[in-house]
């Protein structure tokens, strides 16, 4: 019984371990390290640090000039916040948000839950009308990984407790504890963004996350 506790601790702490690299990139960077670190890649990449803010930087990404806000957890990253400059009406921002969501769709590095076509934004829809009064939310989220995948790690998680014939047909209960954890692994990569408005006039936001360096009450 001590072994197989032992085997247990060291397949989780391994999944961890590997967990840890294997988290959400923004251009290529891993979501992950402290602000300082963070900040030096960008600026390598070509951002600029703002007058008004040290810690907050501009450039270009996806063809938009946009600002780069880090957040951290115990000075360790957890989330890119792209915010595109251009503010546009309504017609514009319908269009520049339909046209995200079918450039995530169209990659091959990101999964949905959703069907993209949920997510759209239907032409003559009153965005003003929606956000004001009946509270909408416009937002899109994907995930930067594939499906078959997390399901393979979390099989590989699970195996320290369950037979590969279990696994590979599993009873309701066992099967509710591996779509619980795929999904949770599924969302330690999300990426997802939304319409955000101020004075009358709209932009995009996109928020690159780490779920493994989230906030999880452990500080409480």
């Amino acid at each position: 019984m001590k072994k197989l506790l032992l085997l247990a601790s060291v397949l989780m702490l391994s999944f961890a371990m590997n967990a840890q690299e294997d988290v959400t990139k923004f251009l290529g960077i891993p979501v992950d390290g402290t602000k300082s670190e963070m900040i030096d890649k960008l600026l390598a990449k070509g951002f600029t640090r703002t007058e008004y803010d040290r810690e907050t930087l501009e450039g270009e990404f996806n063809g938009e000039p946009v600002s780069i806000i880090i957040q951290t957890v115990n000075n360790k990253v957890w989330r890119i916040i792209v915010s595109q400059h251009a503010m546009v009406d309504e017609t514009a921002i319908r269009i520049r948000y339909n046209n995200l969501c079918d450039q995530f769709a169209n990659n091959p590095n990101y999964y949905s839950l959703t069907p993209v076509e949920e997510y759209y934004i239907p032409e003559g829809e009153d965005i003003a009308y929606e956000m004001a009064v009946k509270n909408k939310s416009y937002q899109s989220i994907f995930f930067q990984t594939n499906l078959m995948t997390v399901l393979e790690k979390a099989k590989e998680i699970l195996s320290s407790k369950y037979s590969k014939a279990l696994l590979a047909n599993p009873t309701e209960d066992v099967q509710k504890e591996l779509s619980d954890l795929t999904y949770d692994l599924l969302v330690k990569k999300a990426v997802w963004f939304t319409i955000q408005k101020s004075y009358g006039e709209y932009h995009l936001g996109i928020f690159y996350e780490n779920g493994y360096n989230k906030a999880d009450g452990s500080d409480l």
